[in-house]
């Protein structure tokens, strides 16, 4: 069979499917986070063997969240904040509206400058377009960090949210109040449980809430507060919109539709990416056939990659920590495929972007495989780690733990792999928040 499938469709999503292709494996090993790390010895064979190893596949930036280089559209300038005083008494919990609809994802435009209402209007009415929602965007330090944070009508917005978090209407009461949505991820692993502090500076600076965890599901945004905060921080007012469209719209060319209709300064980013073999040329619902197989890793970068990575093993997983000395999942992939000179892009879900699925049956070193570990959203992808061979894959885990070489695990949690093409990584790095 021919490694990157036959002519099926095949939707990557970062919110909502998984990266399934072929036929991969029911669960065959413990999660990987509970495996004993591979002994210094063991991982120096490991080293020597990846300088040598046969039948390598042919042919930048750092990881987690927050603290790499994105796309100016998301930046506030970065000024020095001052610190507003917060109310002395808060009010009771306000009511939000009911979940009605949920609406996946798809795509997002972002702007350093407001959407008008006509902009907004016109993509509503485009064919394709199931439904569009302006909301405020910015990146900001939490706590220090950058993170891209949107700024939302809790009442309108929970709908375009990955399905638990939609559901929980306790989180968008406590936005609504004022606090401060974070991610599952960054809330956990971050250790910044609910009800402790945070410190947010955009154009201003406030100390927030963290109210409860839960994962919006876009790639690359870990908090959300009300626009009420968002407009008191100095966020761009109105400045992203947030698409879903129908299931059976050509996404490609939704994409360059609204991209005519937004300003030029804008990024329209996609976030489901529609693939077709070249068996299937022209495609299912007219979706052209994507040019993976040209231009994917090749052997003398795979090398370096995979060599820069195993360097890494024993130091600590840190957060929003993309190297040298600490890493988290994602930043361990985007700085050892930097040292190769391929340009990544920050987070897990946006990693997932970058090439084409791979099955489990035809996976090669330097691969990426991908998992499902949050219980806010449990289709988005939210850990990475790098196939070595022969059954062993390379990660850095969860707080408390090291980068380490365990089994691959390919248990309930497993979403799927990818074989990276350096073209797409790039243009999703451009792009992704």
């Amino acid at each position: 069979m021919d490694r990157h499938g036959t002519g099926t469709v095949k939707s990557v999503r970062q919110g909502g499917s998984r990266l399934r292709a072929g036929n991969l494996v029911r669960p065959l090993l413990p999660r990987a986070r509970r495996v004993p790390r591979v002994s210094g010895a063991v991982a120096g064979a490991f080293a020597a063997l990846l300088a040598t190893a046969a039948g390598w596949p042919g042919a930048e930036q750092p990881a987690g969240h927050g603290t790499g280089p994105a796309p100016g559209v998301w930046l506030i300038p970065r000024l020095e904040p001052q610190a507003m005083p917060r109310p002395s008494a808060q009010p009771a919990l306000p009511t939000v509206s009911p979940l009605r609809h949920l609406r996946p994802v798809d795509l997002v435009a972002v702007s350093k400058d407001q959407f008008t209402p006509g902009v907004l209007a016109a993509v509503r009415h485009l064919h394709g377009v199931a439904a569009a929602l302006a909301v405020d965007a910015a990146r900001v330090r939490v706590n220090g960090k950058f993170v891209a944070v949107l700024g939302v009508d809790p009442s309108r917005f929970r709908g375009y949210a990955a399905k638990p978090t939609a559901r929980d209407t306790g989180f968008w009461r406590s936005v609504a109040a004022g606090d401060l949505g974070l991610s599952y991820t960054m809330g956990t692993q971050g250790k910044l449980p609910p009800g402790s502090r945070v410190t947010v500076s955009g154009r201003h600076a406030e100390t927030l809430t963290v109210g409860r965890l839960g994962t919006v599901g876009i790639g690359g945004v870990d908090a959300v507060v009300s626009d009420t905060v968002a407009d008191s921080m100095g966020f761009p007012a109105r400045n992203a919109i947030v698409v879903s469209a129908d299931p059976k719209a050509n996404f490609a060319r939704l994409t360059k539709q609204i991209t005519k209709i937004v300003p030029h300064s804008a990024t329209v980013e996609q976030m489901v990416v529609q693939q077709v073999s070249h068996l299937g040329a022209g495609g299912a619902a007219g979706v052209p056939a994507q040019d993976w197989a040209s231009g994917l890793v090749t052997r003398t970068q795979t090398r370096e990659m995979l060599s820069a990575a195993v360097s890494r093993v024993g130091m600590p997983y840190v957060w929003g920590a993309a190297g040298p000395a600490s890493f988290d999942c994602s930043g361990l992939v985007q700085w050892a495929f930097r040292q190769a000179g391929i340009l990544m892009p920050r987070v897990a879900a946006d990693q997932a972007r970058t090439g084409p699925p791979v099955p489990v049956r035809e996976l090669r070193p330097g691969d990426l495989l991908f998992y499902h570990t949050d219980p806010t959203a449990p289709g988005y992808i939210s850990h990475v780690a790098i196939y070595l061979g022969h059954g062993w894959m390379i990660q850095a885990p969860e707080p408390g733990m090291d980068v380490e070489i365990v089994p691959v695990d390919l248990g309930s949690e497993f979403a799927g792999a990818v074989d990276v093409s350096p073209r797409i990584a790039a243009e999703a790095a451009a792009t992704s928040v």
